[in-house]
């Protein structure tokens, strides 16, 4: 049986993790500070915060941000579902985009979108592929939508705009125009979860990027704050010689992320920057040299100067196919002991979607992307032997339910 996405675990991974637990420290301590140090260093940021997951990442900033009931957050109308959830959590409106024809977010429709009741956008790097930062940027910045923006409160008086964030959950290690993602938007998150290029079972990482006359420094310490039930001392602190005592300024949340789990995404990011990440291009790039030569196959369009991706996932797309035959392939799939995925269910066709008034049909590009669209199995350990034997199981599905 080939999984679709088990995570890597080698011995230095395992050593870590047991140095941690020998060291009689397992919650937030020095390990997460380690992690949050390297992964601010490889986005060539000044800071970066660890926290419990992606979906709590989003949930702090935007609260951070001052978002609030009443207020609307853009975000794609294909993407996983905690990406709107994250938005919604905090009493704000997702407002869904359109998917364009690279999965991402379609810019060209984003200012369509924007009232005076929007407090930011969330752009979502589909599979680890960088959206277009440049055009989103620009739309921000212009001197129109900038001068309907209503802010309320210190964060967004200050920023004097919609804020850009990145839903980068699959992007760790992406460029975008010759910048490492973390660079590009306002406050990148990537996600640690288990099936994410980089793990630490769970978990997520906010990367600050905010522009002047933000200090990144103070955000962190206002974030990391929060993130501890607004507690002036960590835990970690509060357990040296005569350091009990604490305050707590700030009604915040419990979304810290604790060492033991750091521990295994600090070992498995050290091997990332210097050979996981390209192991998962070896074997993208080998599945696009062998579909490219079947008329079946729509191979990922992620190809464009100065930017790469993280070969997060292969959404192979099948020519010719609906819902209903993409679905009769996977199982045939299956059946040769492959394990695949679909990425994603468009947000409207969900149910809690649903139930709120959206409607595929007003998302017409994203529901021809997913209808059709098989996301393959992409990760290190995968041999080159091991990606002919998905490509083999692939091919003979498609021939088996489609004419070709």
């Amino acid at each position: 049986m080939i999984p679709f996405s088990p995570p890597y675990i080698d011995e230095d991974i395992i050593s870590e993790v047991t140095h941690t637990l020998q060291s009689g420290w397992i919650t937030t301590g020095p390990k997460t500070k380690m992690l949050e140090d390297e992964i601010a260093a490889f986005c060539n940021v000044q800071k970066a915060l660890a926290v419990n997951s992606a979906t709590s990442a989003m949930m702090l900033v935007l609260h951070w941000y001052g978002v609030t009931r009443g207020d609307e957050v853009i975000v794609p109308a294909y993407t996983y579902c905690a990406t709107a959830l994250a938005a919604m959590h905090i009493g704000a409106k997702p407002v869904m985009v359109d998917a364009g024809s690279d999965f991402n977010i379609n810019t060209q429709k984003i200012k369509a979108a924007i009232t005076a009741k929007t407090k930011a956008i969330v752009a979502v790097d589909f599979g680890g592929w960088p959206c277009d930062y440049d055009a989103i940027n620009a739309i921000v910045n212009d001197a129109g939508i900038r001068a309907i923006f209503k802010p309320a409160g210190e964060q967004q008086e200050k920023l004097g705009r919609i804020l850009v964030m990145s839903d980068a959950a699959h992007a760790i290690g992406t460029v975008y125009n010759g910048r490492p993602l973390g660079r590009c938007a306002d406050i990148t998150v990537f996600s640690l979860h288990a099936v994410k290029n980089v793990t630490s079972a769970e978990g997520g990482v906010i990367v600050l990027n905010m522009p002047a006359p933000f200090n990144n420094e103070a955000v962190y310490k206002t974030l990391r704050l929060w993130s501890l039930n607004g507690q002036t001392k960590d835990a970690f602190t509060k357990s040296s010689a005569g350091g009990w005592e604490y305050d707590i300024v700030y009604p915040g949340f419990k979304m810290n992320m604790p060492d033991v789990l750091a521990a295994i995404g600090l070992a498995q990011f050290r091997k990332y920057k210097s050979a996981l990440l390209a192991e998962r291009k070896r074997v993208f790039d080998y599945y696009t040299r062998a579909f490219k030569n079947f008329a079946w196959a729509i191979c990922p369009p992620f190809e464009k100067a100065g930017c790469s991706g993280s070969w997060h996932l292969y959404p192979l797309r099948i020519k010719g196919a609906g819902e209903k035959e993409r679905n009769a392939i996977i199982e045939k799939i299956a059946a040769h002991e492959v394990a695949v995925n679909v990425h994603f269910k468009p947000l409207p066709m969900l149910s809690v979607f649903k139930e709120r008034g959206y409607n595929i049909e007003d998302f017409p590009v994203a529901y021809e992307l997913y209808c059709n669209e098989i996301s393959l199995p992409v990760y290190p350990q995968l041999t080159d032997e091991l990606c002919e034997t998905v490509v083999k199981a692939v091919a003979e599905s498609v021939t088996a339910v489609l004419p070709v």
